[in-house]
């Protein structure tokens, strides 16, 4: 959530950062506006009225020592607390409808993400590995996979619908091995503490993260009384294991990764993105997370980003980086890095991660603050998070990237300690 006092005291800045968005959130501005101009002159009525409540009482018990009729006071207090609790009702409609207008305005992008409409104005940062070069027509992950006997997505469809898979075997081991790779680098290597969250989360934990209540409609509700909806990503719980705590500043930055399955409905989605494992309802991912102060984020940003780079390096995968534009970051997200792995199917590459700033955006709205030294006055923190990576994206890029002529598909050395010592995926 957007700081309201920062609104308030720079209308033109966030107009014109919501503008860079592609958002006209002028009608929104001016009831901001007028809101707190409200609230301006109610507070001073406010604060008055109960100076004037406190002094009244001392002047009964002054009327009562003197034993002098205090009635008239009394019926003036009483006239005076029920104005005050008029007055304290409208202040606090007011800050409702002034938090309903914030939680649907975006967090607003940083200096440095470039100006842009769509992820046709996203800049490539850098680009790291060779694509392999192919004496055969290389194949598609949903027709390698079904061929080697390790994806099937007719039995997935007769259990649970579309856009679900069930993995075989060594498809199967592939994406366990995928997963443990990710969180021994994360934990062993760059210094991770690794998390096992719940995967089913309150609604309040949604809001924290923004996802409640404007994007309710890609999420999975349990049904009857329950307030819980199944997680979308680990960033969620993860974000918010500190909802409503201060943190020792002094030990910042803390810096989290967890493997959860995630669940998303994402039922505007269409097109070629339905096919295979690229958008599933359900998949699995390993999330990074970081909680850091104003002043280091966007260097942890950089770091975070290099430490979810890294498992396609080792992996040997050819990805680039991509700065998203302004027209393109996340509802939450003050600066994003979008690394995208080459998939040699559809010659292109492919988003693999999302890693993002989101400053105090969810701070704010989940109320996690630190005390800078430990001491003093407490501050939102800033929150990051990013893929490291989606797991079954890196299965596909795997697949398509290392598969051979006779269809057969080798695995990355990084990845054979844990596939068993395994060198090679080939149909039985």
């Amino acid at each position: 959530m957007l700081d309201p006092v920062f609104v308030r005291d720079h209308l033109d800045e966030v107009r014109q950062g919501l503008q860079s968005r592609g958002l006209d959130a002028g009608t929104e501005l001016e009831q901001l506006a007028s809101l707190e101009a409200h609230r301006r002159r109610l507070i001073p009525q406010v604060e008055g009225l109960k100076r004037e409540q406190n002094a009244a009482g001392d002047e009964v018990a002054r009327a009562k020592r003197q034993g002098q009729d205090a009635s008239h006071i009394f019926e003036a207090n009483r006239q005076r607390a029920q104005k005050i609790k008029q007055l304290d009702i409208e202040l606090d409609q007011i800050e409702r409808h002034r938090t309903m207008i914030l939680e649907t305005l975006p967090n607003l992008p940083h200096a440095s993400v470039p100006r842009g409409a769509s992820s046709a104005d996203n800049a490539v940062v850098r680009a790291w590995g060779d694509k392999p070069v192919f004496d055969f027509e290389p194949k598609a992950h949903w027709d390698l996979g079904p061929e080697l006997g390790i994806i099937d997505f007719e039995r997935a469809t007769k259990i649970s619908g579309a856009r679900f898979a069930v993995l075989m075997g060594a498809g199967a081991q592939l994406e366990r091995a995928l997963i443990n790779f990710m969180l021994t680098l994360h934990t062993t290597k760059h210094g991770y503490t690794e998390v096992e969250p719940p995967f089913l989360v309150s609604g309040s934990t949604l809001y924290g993260t923004g996802q409640l209540p404007k994007f309710e409609q890609d999420l999975f509700k349990i049904s009857g009384d329950w307030d819980l909806y199944l997680i979308p990503t680990a960033e969620v719980p993860v974000t918010n294991l500190y909802r409503g705590e201060i943190l020792d500043g002094r030990q910042l930055p803390l810096k989290y990764t967890a493997y959860t399955p995630c669940f998303r409905s994402e039922a505007g989605s269409h097109g070629a993105d339905v096919r295979g494992l690229i958008r599933q309802h359900q998949f699995d991912k390993v999330e990074l997370v970081k909680f850091t102060t104003p002043e280091t984020s966007y260097d942890e940003l950089e770091r975070l980003t290099a430490d979810a780079e890294q498992v396609l390096q080792l992996l040997g995968l050819a990805y680039r980086t991509v700065a998203l534009c302004t027209g393109d970051i996340g509802f939450s997200s003050a600066k994003t890095y979008d690394i995208e792995v080459w998939l040699p199917s559809q010659q292109t590459y492919r988003e693999i991660s999302s890693c993002s700033n989101c400053e105090a955006f969810q701070a704010r709205r989940a109320n996690i603050k630190y005390r800078p030294g430990g001491v003093g006055k407490a501050e939102f923190v800033h929150t990051l998070n990013g893929s490291g990576l989606a797991v079954g994206r890196t299965l596909i890029a795997i697949l398509e990237n290392y598969q051979q002529k006779d269809g057969s598909v080798m695995i990355p050395e990084a990845l054979r300690p844990f596939m068993g010592g395994r060198e090679r995926i080939e149909s039985k």
